[in-house]
């Protein structure tokens, strides 16, 4: 075996799975009914004046860069105690501090991404052109022509890269308060189906801020935006908007009442007990609607081992672009009843795929409690390093498909879901779960009446590897006679057994078989004879050794 080869046969290390952590974080809405005319003319006027301070913060932040310190940090929420309240200061900053940080870690995965695109770029053009291949690297381009194409991206891509490190070590970051493909859409309003009144309107709505920050030991957990057990929501003016007040201490008590329905219990236990809540007031543009949102902390705590959610076997279930597909398996490893596929669409509009998104988690967690399973296995998914439109090339329609599978979004619904259902998440390494699962399990599980994918047979091997067990199926050892002498399976099957199980055929079989495939026809006549004659001795019939050669 030739180096190269052992290369291309080396398997990487297989991370350990475990449980995945619940949510550190509840977050409920509900909608803010029967304001009045003033009701609506005061939010607009104090989410307006507000969400200018913290543009302003915003841009004071960004030009500090990596010179921020809490000096900075006390001048300029000093700065807008003045304009507004000391409480609302402190909500603003940690707003903007919290936004900051977002950037520099978007900027960071922006500079990685443009690196995996240079080095893929070089390792191509440093190939022969026609090269192909393999699943572990790209090959060469196709022709002349592309190659020239691709130096010249190359150089697009280095400038880019140096541009963005550049920005990087400096603390340059760039941000737009309301959102940039939000900004793009002014240029294109047609295209929107919106007119430059509704696209300003828009524009001013989500610039707003009307967004307080819980505070424990405070009455109802927050003092700017409360919220008694009755419903009734007040609001702390700013200081320049304090004429505007309708109760005392500069309040404003909206007339409409909120009654949280999911998880209203949870939050009146909190408030009851003057633990911290924060809340955000938001205006729905396109339906002229008002929401208020609760959220709140709770600790993160693992309280069910590995071998506990393992007790009661475990589903399976593999992520697809359009599909979830599950199958039930017991402690063993057995997969038992019939493999289940739990469809969504992800096309049109950011609420509708969202809400298919849940609709599939939820039918997926209702067939999980039927089958009597406390754990789900599911990959730990990631396909930051395989977007990249360079590594791909031509594959445009594959590209698409693994950028739209929500990934992140899709695994944190799916722990938070489960956890309101007693539900534990095992995550596993994604690794050789497909490849393996369509060699041992497709075929075997595949029956007249019964359709195998080769999602189905991903699921399996997810499952297996959650619960502890290899992917790969066992065959038994030979046996001296019918009873099991030797044991069970013990034997693990080698890894170019792709067939059905059972024994290795004997030596002279699989002589046979290889005289066979080289095309040479065994006749009685050409065989050789089992005894000769020795011409050479007296001594009588001789034994001969079998003709394992021709």
């Amino acid at each position: 075996m030739t180096e190269q080869s052992k290369k291309k046969r080396q398997l990487r290390t297989i991370d350990v799975p475990f449980i995945a952590l619940g949510p550190s974080g509840v977050a409920v809405r509900d909608r803010l009914k029967g304001l009045t005319p003033e009701d609506e003319k005061v939010l607009r006027l104090v989410g307006e004046h507000l969400g200018s301070l913290a543009s302003r913060d915003l841009a004071a932040r960004c030009r500090d860069g990596l010179e921020h310190s809490t000096d900075t940090w006390a001048a300029r929420k000093q700065g807008l105690t003045a304009a507004s309240s000391s409480r609302w200061a402190g909500s603003i900053t940690k707003a903007t501090h919290d936004q900051w940080a977002l950037s520099r870690r978007c900027q960071l995965g922006h500079i990685q991404g443009l690196e995996a695109g240079v080095r893929t770029l070089m390792h191509r053009l440093s190939l022969p052109i026609g090269e192909k291949g393999s699943k572990r690297a790209p090959g060469g381009y196709r022709s002349k022509g592309e190659w020239f194409q691709k130096t010249r991206r190359l150089h697009v891509l280095k400038h880019r890269l140096d541009t963005a490190r550049a920005e990087r070590e400096a603390g340059a970051v760039h941000v737009v308060r309301g959102g940039r493909k939000l900004l793009n859409t002014r240029h294109n309003l047609t295209a929107a189906r919106l007119t430059k009144s509704q696209w300003r309107e828009r524009w001013e709505a989500e610039r707003w801020f009307l967004a307080a920050d819980g505070e424990s030991g405070k009455r109802s957990g927050n003092e700017t935006i409360r919220v008694t057990p009755d419903g009734e929501v007040s609001i702390k003016l700013p200081a320049p908007l304090a004429h505007l007040a309708n109760a005392p201490r500069g309040r404003y008590v909206l007339a409409s009442k909120v009654s949280f329905q999911h998880r209203g219990q949870e939050w009146a236990d909190r408030i009851e007990a003057n633990r911290a809540v924060a809340y955000r007031v938001h205006l729905d543009v396109q339906r002229g609607r008002w929401y208020l949102t609760a959220a709140w902390q709770r600790p993160v705590v693992q309280t069910v081992p590995l071998e506990t959610a393992r007790a009661q076997g475990m589903v399976g279930i593999d992520t697809n672009a359009d599909h979830f597909a599950a199958y039930r398996l017991d402690v063993h490893g057995n997969p038992a009843g019939e493999p289940q596929r739990f469809f969504y669409d992800l096309t049109g509009a950011a609420d509708h795929r969202d809400a298919q998104i849940r609709h599939a988690i939820t039918r997926l967690l209702h067939w999980t409690k039927q089958t009597g399973v406390t754990a789900i296995g599911m990959e730990n998914l990631d396909f930051t390093a395989e977007k990249t439109r360079e590594k791909h090339g031509r594959k445009k329609w594959f590209r698409q498909l693994i950028s739209g599978i929500p990934t992140g979004k899709l695994k944190a619904r799916l722990v938070s879901m489960a956890a309101e259902m007693d539900l534990s998440i095992v995550a596993v390494d994604p690794a050789y779960t497909s490849m393996w699962g369509d060699d041992h399990w497709r075929k075997p599980l595949a029956t007249p009446r019964r359709k195998m994918t080769r999602h189905d047979a991903a699921s399996v091997a997810i499952g297996r590897r959650a619960l502890g067990h290899p992917i790969r199926r066992r065959t038994a050892p030979p046996h001296d006679d019918q009873s099991d002498r030797h044991g069970h399976r013990t034997v693990q099957a080698g890894p170019g057994a792709r067939g059905r199980e059972g024994t290795r055929p004997p030596v002279t079989e699989r002589a046979h078989d290889a005289r066979s495939r080289t095309g040479t026809q065994r006749t009685r006549e050409t065989s050789a004879p089992k005894t000769v004659r020795d011409a050479r001795s007296d001594q009588g019939w001789v034994q001969d050794s079998l003709l394992l050669t021709e």
